[in-house]
C-alpha cells in the first residue's frame, strides 16, 4: 500500500437530500469525477450520461426514495487511496467506498475491509447472481469483499472509414480484424499504405498502465502462469518475451502512434489520426456519440471489438473493474441495513451504469434484450466470459503494473533490451512483494 500522506487533496462533503427526519446516514466515498453543477439535483438516471452523471443521478434517486437515509457523498481525485489510507489510520473511514478490484486485496489481507455476505444475502443478492468476471474478482478466502459494479477492459476502437479507405471492411459492414500476429503485421502495413496514417493509436507516452494491461491479456492468452505463485511473479519463460518483442514490433514497424499521451491518444483517434484506438470500455459513449454526428471523422464509422487473440493457447482478455466496499469500522445494525439497501439499488440499477460503456457484473443485465439493444454491446459481451484478473491473492497490484509498464515502455522505446527489461521488472516486482 502507498505511505499514508497526512496532506491529502481537499474533497468538498455533499449532503444528498439532507432531510430532518433522516435518522440514518451513510458517507459514501467514490471517484468517477465531480459534475454537481449539472447533476446535483437530478434524479431521472435515464437521462444521464457518463460516469459522474450517472452515478451523481442514481445517488441522488436513491436518496429520493429512502428518506429515512441520508446519504453523504465525498468525491476524491482519482483513485483516491492515499485519502482512504489517511482515514483508516485515524479510524474515520467512510462506510461505503469505490474500489478497483485490483486494488481490494491490500486492504482485505489486512483486514480493512468487512465481508458482505451477509449484508448480500439479505438483500436476497446471491453470488450466482453475478458474471464469473465479475464475482472471482471480489470474492478472496471464499468471501465476498465487495459489490460488483462493472468490469472494463482494453478495447479495439475501429474506424471505419479509414478501414474502407484501406479495403479492410467485409461486405457486412464490420472492419476485417487480425485473427493473430502476422494478420496484424500485414494488415497494418496495407492501412498504413492506404492512408498514411498509422494503424494503431496507442497511449504509449507518459503511460504505464496501458503497457501493462496489454501484456497481461497477451500473457494470459498464452495460459502462462506468470503469478502461479501469488507473491512471485516469474518473466523469464519465452511467454513473457513473446509478448513482448510482439509489442515492440508493433512500434517499431510504425504501425502505431508513438508520443501521445493519453488526452493526446483519445483525441488523436477523434480526429482520424490512426485506424484503431487502444483503449477501454469508458470510451464507448464518447466516440459512439461522435459517429452519429456528421462531418467528423467517425461520422457513421465505428465500431468496437474485443482485442484479437494473438495467441491461441486462451481466449481471455484482462479485466479490472469497480466495486463497492464496506471498509473496517463500527456500525450499528440499522447501519448496515441502511448500505443493504443501498447495495441492493445499485444491483437493481446495474443497467443503467452499464450505459457507462463498462460491462455489467448481473447476468440478467447482460442477457437482457436492453442491454443487448445498447450500441455495440453485443460485440463486447463475450468479455463477461472471458475476461480475467490477476490472481486474488496477488497484492500491490496498482504498483506492479507500474513498475511492468515502465519497464515495457523502456524495451519498446529502444533504452533496454527485452531480456533486460523483463529482467528488471521480475527483481523489482518480486523485490516490492518480498517486503511487504
Amino acid at each position: 500500500m502507498k505511505k499514508l500522506l497526512l496532506g491529502t487533496t481537499a474533497i468538498g462533503l455533499l449532503a444528498l437530500s439532507p432531510l430532518a427526519n433522516a435518522n440514518t446516514t451513510i458517507e459514501l466515498q467514490r471517484f468517477f469525477g465531480a459534475c454537481e453543477a449539472e447533476y446535483g439535483k437530478a434524479t431521472d438516471v435515464s437521462a444521464a450520461v457518463g460516469e459522474c452523471g450517472i452515478i451523481t443521478t442514481l445517488v441522488n434517486k436513491f436518496a429520493a426514495e429512502n428518506p429515512d437515509i441520508n446519504v453523504k457523498v465525498s468525491t476524491v481525485e482519482w483513485p483516491g487511496y492515499d485519502q482512504l489510507n489517511a482515514q483508516l489510520a485515524s479510524r474515520s473511514a467512510p462506510d461505503v467506498v469505490s474500489m478497483h478490484y485490483s486494488a481490494m486485496s491490500d486492504y482485505q489481507s489486512r483486514g480493512l475491509l468487512v465481508p458482505l455476505d451477509k449484508l448480500l444475502k439479505d438483500q436476497s443478492i446471491k453470488a450466482t447472481d453475478f458474471t464469473d468476471a465479475a464475482i472471482t474478482s471480489v470474492t478472496k478466502e471464499g468471501k465476498i469483499y465487495a459489490l460488483p459494479f462493472d468490469n472494463w477492459t482494453m478495447l479495439f476502437h475501429v474506424n471505419n472509414n479509414l478501414m474502407k479507405k484501406a479495403g479492410l471492411m467485409k461486405a457486412d459492414g464490420n472492419p476485417i480484424l487480425p485473427t493473430n500476429r502476422d494478420e496484424l503485421f500485414s494488415q497494418g502495413k496495407q492501412f498504413k499504405d492506404a492512408t498514411g496514417k498509422p494503424y494503431l493509436v496507442q497511449v504509449l507516452a507518459n503511460e504505464t498502465a496501458t503497457y501493462a494491461r496489454i501484456f497481461y491479456t497477451l500473457m494470459m492468452q498464452q495460459n502462462s502462469k506468470f503469478f502461479d505463485d501469488p507473491s512471485h511473479i516469474d518473466l523469464s519463460g519465452q511467454d513473457a518475451k513473446a509478448a513482448l518483442t510482439f509489442m515492440k514490433d508493433i512500434v517499431d514497424q510504425g504501425l502505431s502512434t508513438k508520443n501521445l499521451d493519453y488526452p493526446a491518444a483519445v483525441s488523436a483517434f477523434s480526429n482520424g489520426d490512426g485506424g484503431i484506438a487502444v483503449n477501454g470500455t469508458w470510451l464507448i459513449g464518447s466516440y459512439d456519440a461522435q459517429s452519429k454526428e456528421s462531418n467528423n471523422a467517425l461520422s457513421n464509422g465505428y465500431s468496437v471489438f474485443p482485442v484479437p487473440q494473438f495467441f491461441k493457447q486462451k481466449d481471455v482478455t484482462y479485466t479490472d473493474g469497480h466495486g463497492w466496499v464496506v471498509p473496517r469500522g463500527d456500525r450499528s445494525d440499522e447501519k448496515m441495513a441502511a448500505i443493504g439497501k443501498l447495495f441492493k439499488f445499485f444491483y437493481d440499477n446495474n443497467y443503467e451504469w452499464s450505459r457507462t460503456g463498462h460491462l455489467p457484473t448481473v447476468k440478467k443485465v447482460i442477457a437482457s434484450n436492453e442491454f443487448k439493444s445498447l450500441p455495440h454491446r453485443s460485440d463486447i459481451a463475450k468479455i463477461a466470459k472471458t475476461g480475467q484478473a490477476l490472481p486474488s491473492a496477488v497484492l500491490r497490484q496498482f504498483a506492479i503494473q507500474d513498475i511492468i509498464g515502465e519497464e515495457l515502455s523502456s524495451a519498446i522505446s529502444g533504452n533496454k533490451s527485452i531480456d533486460d527489461a523483463l529482467k528488471t521488472a521480475q527483481y523489482r516486482v518480486n523485490d516490492l512483494l518480498e517486503n511487504i
